[in-house]
């Protein structure tokens, strides 16, 4: 679900600040993007009611990423017990002018799979993202 939409209430919020936070400190030239899905039938079916979507562009194609810009998916699991909201996972999608280009899933391996896959630093840098992401949930 777009992030936007997730930003209910102070906690998550500032969580969504402190992720895009995270991915800037990281990859500084990347735009933030609040409402990567559009908001039609179609795309509202596929979307996760359970994730916070945000979207990153790059002022053009990236060598380094193979993509021009990045879907981010924060995988949620709400406890009906607990009040918080606990991180399963993270999907990190690299898409350029053919579509999606790669994909990196902690859910699995942490490894990144595609046809055209960022460079092997760019690769060490997202899962870095990915442990701070983590890190930012379990606090």
């Amino acid at each position: 679900m777009n992030a936007a939409e997730q930003a209910k209430g102070l906690e998550v919020t500032t969580k969504i600040a402190a992720i895009v936070n995270l991915f800037k400190g990281e990859f500084p030239d990347a735009r933030a993007d609040l409402k990567p899905w559009r908001n039609d039938p179609e795309t509202r079916e596929l979307v996760d009611p359970d994730s916070i979507d945000i979207g990153f562009h790059f002022p053009g194609w990236s060598r380094r990423f193979q993509s021009r810009s990045i879907l981010v998916q924060i995988r949620l699991y709400q406890d009906s017990l607990e009040a918080s909201q606990r991180l399963i996972g993270i999907e990190i999608a690299g898409f350029n002018h053919q579509g999606e280009a790669w994909r990196l899933s902690t859910i699995d391996q942490w490894q990144v799979m595609g046809d055209c896959q960022p460079a092997a630093e760019t690769a060490e840098k997202l899962k870095h993202f990915c442990r701070m992401v983590f890190e930012l949930f379990n606090r």
